[in-house]
């Protein structure tokens, strides 16, 4: 039996620290839930002192989780810790997570302590954490460029203190793999206390190497790794759970340890995370990237004819991706649908099944069939958008090479219904500018782009926008065979998300 590591998943924390990537309440929930089928072993669901919503959300996933342990973060304060504990006391196993910097950079310039304040800082925090739960971990924030004999100092006096796990973070993407490993072993070696707790690392992608230091780490002893589904998170992103728990799966000789994954969950988790947070997985991501298990040249598909393992390293089974798909059409039925977003990673309740099933009644009778892509539109549409405000009732564009491009739209505005007309450079720009108009926003639009989900001339035209208003920034997604359509759709969805994040301001914190 090999060792094992500890999963501690921070998606709905870390991970939503992605620019546009604020999840809502239900949102969160329903991502947490898939991460415990999927059998991680601590969901760190937010930070409950950055904003009632946040507190809420936390508080809701923690009376949720039937298994996996449920973390909070906090700063070294009692206001922090103790709405942390308000969140998760509830929890079936609630984990305080408190940290402070340790770097000479972050003392001086960030928080203007002293080592000896730090010090001191940190283990009156910890044992108020470890009053209220046993379960508390504390990480050294910017540990990777801290003074290695002051680090050591401080997890000493931490685990002395009451905490059970101690976090090594490279907060800022900055160590090379062997040196984060030599990091690790000599904090394991130079702590005299290490052995009652467990050893943690948290490192960032800034110059694509996280999967590697954690990896390298794990190899030096650390037994924790903290991860996000996808790699997403704070700038460049932080450890991909999929590579990190692929690598150990498929590399077992030179990485003898294990987790508690089910790796078939892997794919329709991340493509949960990607619906939700609508952030696009790159095509050559590694092990969920939509080429990961792609050939296109021939000699690769000769290989691969005669036998997959010439050029794949992993089954696509062991993800949880399928060698067949079911066709859907206008004559598949409610059991076949459903049974397809099952496998997909969505496990809709009969009202929700309803709502996609009639919208992909609609969608069938205009294309021949509808595959995968399509399906994840309909339920991201359909039932994992934010509440509406701007509802879209009618559209109809005019351009041309001998007319001025312009757009009549049909708005209900918190079910009051209006209309107006707009023209532009295009008659996506006339829509935009009538849209604006009739709903009063001034919102800047910071990124458009459009792609088709699928091949064929009847494919869906999918549009992502990127608009700010207010120095809030917010994401919007929108399909439709007609990219006119798809385009005032993603628009539309941007400013329902821009109305959420005012309703429910977030303020800006600092992580990991």
């Amino acid at each position: 039996m090999s060792e094992r590591v500890i999963i501690f998943d921070t998606t709905l924390r870390d991970g939503e620290q992605s620019p546009g990537a604020s999840m809502n309440a239900a949102e969160k929930l329903r991502l947490a839930i898939q991460l415990e089928k999927l059998g991680v072993d601590i969901l760190e669901a937010g930070f409950p002192i950055a904003s009632p919503g946040d507190f809420e959300a936390v508080s809701g996933i923690a009376g949720k989780m039937q298994r996996t342990e449920v973390a909070a973060l906090a700063r070294t304060s009692k206001t922090d810790i103790d709405r942390a504990w308000g969140a998760i006391q509830h929890a079936v196993k609630p984990r305080i997570h408190t940290f402070i910097a340790t770097s000479d950079l972050h003392m001086h310039y960030k928080l203007n302590m002293t080592k000896d304040e730090v010090l001191k800082t940190a283990v009156e925090s910890v044992k108020y954490a470890a009053s209220l739960t046993d379960n508390v971990e504390f990480s050294a924030e910017d540990a990777s460029r801290s003074d290695r004999d002051f680090l050591c100092k401080v997890f000493e006096a931490a685990i002395e203190a009451g905490a059970t796990t101690i976090n090594i973070p490279d907060t800022v993407g900055y160590a090379i793999p062997e040196e984060f490993a030599d990091l690790t072993k000599y904090v394991m070696t130079h702590t005299p206390n290490i052995g009652k707790a467990v050893v943690s690392v948290h490192c960032h992608n800034d110059l694509g190497l996280a999967t590697a230091n954690t990896i390298a780490a794990v190899c030096a002893g650390a037994r924790q790794a903290e991860v996000t589904i996808n790699g997403i998170g704070e700038r460049a992103g932080n450890t991909s759970l999929e590579e990190f728990v692929m690598a150990m799966h498929t590399r077992p000789n030179y990485i003898p340890l294990s987790s508690n994954i089910k790796t078939e969950l892997i794919y329709p988790t991340s493509r949960l995370v990607t619906m939700i947070t609508g952030i696009i997985v790159q095509p050559n991501k590694a092990i969920v990237g939509a080429n990961a298990f792609a050939h296109e040249a021939g000699i690769h598909q000769d290989g691969v004819l005669k036998n997959p393992m010439t050029y794949e390293i992993m089954k696509p089974e062991t993800i949880g991706l399928s060698g067949s798909k079911l066709v859907l059409g206008k004559h598949s039925g409610r059991h076949a649908l459903r049974n397809r977003l099952k496998e997909l990673g969505y496990d809709l309740s009969d009202e929700e099944l309803k709502l996609v099933f009639k919208k992909f009644k609609e969608l069938a009778d205009k294309k021949k069939h509808v595959v995968d892509e399509d399906l994840e539109v309909i339920v991201t549409e359909g039932i994992l958008r934010t509440t509406e405000t701007f509802r879209l009732e009618y559209l109809h564009a005019t351009c041309g090479t001998t007319v001025i491009p312009m757009a009549t739209v049909k708005l209900t505005i918190n079910e009051r219904s209006v209309q107006g007309a707009g023209y532009g450079n295009g008659p996506i720009d006339a829509a935009y500018d009538s849209i604006a108009k009739l709903t009063g926003t001034a919102s800047e639009l910071l990124r458009f782009s459009i792609s088709a989900i699928t091949s064929g001339t009847d494919a869906q035209g999918e549009v992502t926008v990127r608009l700010k208003e207010n120095g809030l920034i917010a994401l919007g997604r929108g399909a439709d065979p007609d990219i006119i359509t798809a385009s005032v759709k993603a628009y539309i969805n941007g400013l329902n998300r821009l109305e959420y994040l005012k309703a429910h301001p977030v303020d800006a914190t600092e992580g990991l």
